[in-house]
Protein backbone atom coordinates (compact mmCIF):
# COMPACT_ATOMS: atom_id res chain seq x y z
CA UNK A 1 0.00 0.00 0.00
CA UNK A 2 1.36 3.46 -0.88
CA UNK A 3 0.99 6.62 1.09
CA UNK A 4 2.51 9.54 1.94
CA UNK A 5 4.75 9.13 4.61
CA UNK A 6 4.60 12.08 7.38
CA UNK A 7 7.37 14.52 7.43
CA UNK A 8 8.16 13.64 11.11
CA UNK A 9 8.80 10.00 10.39
CA UNK A 10 10.65 10.91 7.05
CA UNK A 11 12.84 12.83 8.72
CA UNK A 12 13.40 10.93 11.61
CA UNK A 13 14.18 7.52 9.93
CA UNK A 14 15.74 8.73 6.51
CA UNK A 15 17.70 11.15 8.57
CA UNK A 16 18.55 11.36 12.16
CA UNK A 17 18.90 7.97 13.07
CA UNK A 18 20.96 6.72 10.00
CA UNK A 19 23.22 9.63 10.78
CA UNK A 20 23.44 8.64 14.95
CA UNK A 21 23.76 5.42 13.71
CA UNK A 22 26.61 6.13 11.56
CA UNK A 23 28.54 8.37 14.21
CA UNK A 24 27.93 5.17 16.76
CA UNK A 25 29.51 2.83 13.62
CA UNK A 26 32.60 5.22 13.23
CA UNK A 27 32.86 5.34 16.98
CA UNK A 28 32.77 1.57 17.28
CA UNK A 29 35.29 1.08 14.43
CA UNK A 30 37.48 3.63 14.15
CA UNK A 31 37.69 4.29 18.14
CA UNK A 32 37.47 1.00 19.36
CA UNK A 33 39.16 1.58 22.86
CA UNK A 34 36.77 4.52 23.40
CA UNK A 35 34.18 2.71 22.56
CA UNK A 36 34.57 0.05 24.63
CA UNK A 37 35.91 2.43 27.86
CA UNK A 38 32.47 3.90 27.55
CA UNK A 39 30.74 0.67 27.48
CA UNK A 40 33.12 -0.57 30.65
CA UNK A 41 32.85 2.89 32.48
CA UNK A 42 29.18 1.90 33.30
CA UNK A 43 30.23 -1.50 35.53
CA UNK A 44 33.38 -2.02 37.45
CA UNK A 45 35.07 -4.65 36.15
CA UNK A 46 38.54 -4.16 34.55
CA UNK A 47 38.31 -4.33 30.62
CA UNK A 48 41.07 -5.92 28.64
CA UNK A 49 41.61 -4.25 25.33
CA UNK A 50 43.10 -7.05 22.59
CA UNK A 51 42.89 -7.73 19.03
CA UNK A 52 39.99 -9.63 19.46
CA UNK A 53 38.00 -7.12 21.24
CA UNK A 54 39.29 -4.67 18.57
CA UNK A 55 37.98 -7.10 15.66
CA UNK A 56 34.78 -7.73 17.45
CA UNK A 57 34.43 -3.72 17.66
CA UNK A 58 35.29 -3.14 14.37
CA UNK A 59 32.66 -5.89 13.26
CA UNK A 60 29.84 -4.01 15.32
CA UNK A 61 30.56 -1.03 13.34
CA UNK A 62 30.03 -2.64 10.26
CA UNK A 63 26.80 -4.14 11.43
CA UNK A 64 25.80 -0.63 12.54
CA UNK A 65 26.28 1.06 9.22
CA UNK A 66 24.95 -1.50 7.08
CA UNK A 67 21.70 -0.97 9.49
CA UNK A 68 21.92 2.70 8.58
CA UNK A 69 22.35 2.68 5.18
CA UNK A 70 19.69 -0.14 5.10
CA UNK A 71 17.65 1.94 6.44
CA UNK A 72 17.74 5.03 4.77
CA UNK A 73 18.54 2.90 0.91
CA UNK A 74 15.17 1.11 1.61
CA UNK A 75 12.79 3.22 3.37
CA UNK A 76 14.16 6.32 0.78
CA UNK A 77 13.42 3.76 -2.27
CA UNK A 78 9.89 3.12 -1.68
CA UNK A 79 6.15 5.05 0.21
CA UNK A 80 5.05 1.30 0.23
CA UNK A 81 4.06 1.79 4.27
CA UNK A 82 4.26 -2.14 4.22
CA UNK A 83 8.03 -2.36 3.29
CA UNK A 84 8.72 0.82 6.15
CA UNK A 85 6.49 -1.09 8.63
CA UNK A 86 8.36 -4.39 7.50
CA UNK A 87 11.53 -3.09 8.22
CA UNK A 88 10.91 -1.22 11.53
CA UNK A 89 9.56 -4.32 13.04
CA UNK A 90 12.95 -5.88 11.84
CA UNK A 91 14.51 -2.70 13.57
CA UNK A 92 12.27 -2.51 17.04
CA UNK A 93 13.10 -6.64 17.30
CA UNK A 94 16.70 -5.58 16.90
CA UNK A 95 16.20 -2.53 19.57
CA UNK A 96 14.43 -4.87 21.92
CA UNK A 97 17.85 -7.04 21.58
CA UNK A 98 20.01 -4.11 22.28
CA UNK A 99 18.56 -3.11 25.43
CA UNK A 100 18.58 -7.28 26.44
CA UNK A 101 22.55 -7.29 25.53
CA UNK A 102 22.83 -4.61 28.07
CA UNK A 103 21.66 -6.75 31.25
CA UNK A 104 25.00 -7.36 31.88
CA UNK A 105 25.28 -3.48 33.57
CA UNK A 106 22.79 -4.43 35.86
CA UNK A 107 18.76 -4.46 35.36
CA UNK A 108 19.15 -1.22 37.08
CA UNK A 109 20.57 0.42 33.79
CA UNK A 110 17.51 0.65 32.08
CA UNK A 111 15.56 3.02 34.71
CA UNK A 112 18.88 4.33 37.14
CA UNK A 113 19.20 7.48 34.85
CA UNK A 114 21.09 9.68 37.44
CA UNK A 115 23.63 7.01 36.53
CA UNK A 116 23.73 6.98 33.06
CA UNK A 117 26.94 8.66 31.35
CA UNK A 118 26.61 9.48 27.87
CA UNK A 119 26.88 6.25 26.18
CA UNK A 120 24.55 4.36 28.58
CA UNK A 121 21.61 7.18 28.04
CA UNK A 122 22.22 7.29 24.46
CA UNK A 123 22.30 3.30 24.57
CA UNK A 124 19.24 3.34 26.68
CA UNK A 125 16.82 6.22 26.47
CA UNK A 126 17.44 6.92 23.10
CA UNK A 127 16.83 3.22 22.19
CA UNK A 128 13.41 3.81 24.13
CA UNK A 129 12.63 6.49 22.01
CA UNK A 130 13.31 4.90 18.45
CA UNK A 131 11.09 1.95 20.30
CA UNK A 132 8.58 4.59 20.48
CA UNK A 133 8.76 5.82 17.66
CA UNK A 134 8.61 2.29 15.79
CA UNK A 135 5.10 1.41 17.69
CA UNK A 136 3.77 4.97 16.60
CA UNK A 137 4.69 4.18 13.18
CA UNK A 138 3.46 0.43 13.29
CA UNK A 139 0.08 1.32 14.45
CA UNK A 140 -0.18 3.95 12.13
CA UNK A 141 0.11 6.99 14.92
CA UNK A 142 -0.15 10.64 13.01
CA UNK A 143 -0.36 8.47 9.72
CA UNK A 144 -4.11 11.02 8.81
CA UNK A 145 -5.33 9.79 5.20
CA UNK A 146 -3.17 6.83 4.58
CA UNK A 147 -4.34 5.14 7.61
CA UNK A 148 -8.09 5.76 5.41
CA UNK A 149 -6.65 4.49 2.31
CA UNK A 150 -5.50 1.17 3.77
CA UNK A 151 -8.78 0.42 5.35
CA UNK A 152 -10.51 0.74 1.79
Amino acid sequence: MSAIIPLTYRVFFLYIEPIVTIAVACYAALKPSGYLGAVASSIQHTVIHTNQTKVVLEQLGNVYLFMALNEYFVLSSTRSTTTWKRLLLALLIADCGHLVSMRGLGVQVYWNIWEWNVFTAASVLLVYFYITLRICFLFDVGMGESRKVKAL
